[in-house]
């Protein structure tokens, strides 16, 4: 009797741990359509994968044969992804109040496998088709710091200063060496004039120039 109690519990555990009432119906009578949906592109998914190995089901191709796989089969690959997206979203909107709840393991199992023999086996890959945005944007971030210290380096750059000398016009420089010929001629004619002064009366000029010398002092 208690080998029957602890099969009993052990069944109980594995299928609840396994969310396998995740696949049936709510009466438990059979699979969902969902899960019928997603094993029947599950079926075709591997029938491509079988088709283009060219019936080599012991021994795998070289890996220049895998392209065949990765070309021909990709669209069976994306719609089996995509509806076990839309599963798990579904799932969790269903399931927002019991954390850690899962699909059931047949649906999981079957992603497993077939991202497995995606990935590593054929060594097929799906482009991202926002790559090359990630790529310009990270290229440019990292080209920042070399326009940044350039644009400074060129705007600290000290410019020689050039001496511009300015040229006048013939009458102006003509003008200013008669100005300074003139106050030449006058300086030189004060000087005679106070030369002939003191000639004619020496005393008298002595003291002249010493009463001037006395106001400006004051």
């Amino acid at each position: 009797m208690q080998i029957v109690v602890t099969v009993s519990e052990f069944f109980n555990t594995t299928w609840q741990e396994a969310n396998c009432a995740n696949c049936l119906t709510n009466n438990s009578e059979g699979l969902s359509d969902n899960t019928e949906y997603f094993l029947s592109l599950f079926n075709k998914t591997l029938a491509c994968f079988e088709h283009n190995l060219q019936g080599r089901t012991h021994s795998l191709p070289p890996p220049k044969n895998y392209s065949e796989v990765c070309r021909n089969c990709i669209d069976a690959y994306r719609n089996l992804s995509t509806v076990y997206t839309e599963m798990q979203k579904r799932n969790g909107l269903e399931n927002k109040a019991e954390p850690g709840t899962h699909l059931c393991i047949d649906v999981e199992d079957a992603m497993n496998i077939t991202r497995k023999l995606w990935s590593r086996t054929f060594n097929c890959s799906v482009t991202c088709s926002d790559t090359v945005s990630v790529v310009a944007v990270s290229v440019f971030i990292l080209f920042l710091p070399v326009v940044f210290y350039l644009s400074s380096f060129l705007h600290s750059e000290q410019k020689k200063r050039k001496l511009i000398l300015r040229k006048f016009p013939p009458t102006f420089t003509y003008l200013v060496n008669s100005l300074s010929l003139g106050r030449l001629r006058l300086r030189s004619s004060e000087c005679s004039v106070a030369a002939l002064i003191y000639a004619q009366d020496p005393v008298h000029s002595i003291q002249h120039h010493k009463v001037g010398k006395n106001r400006d002092l004051f």
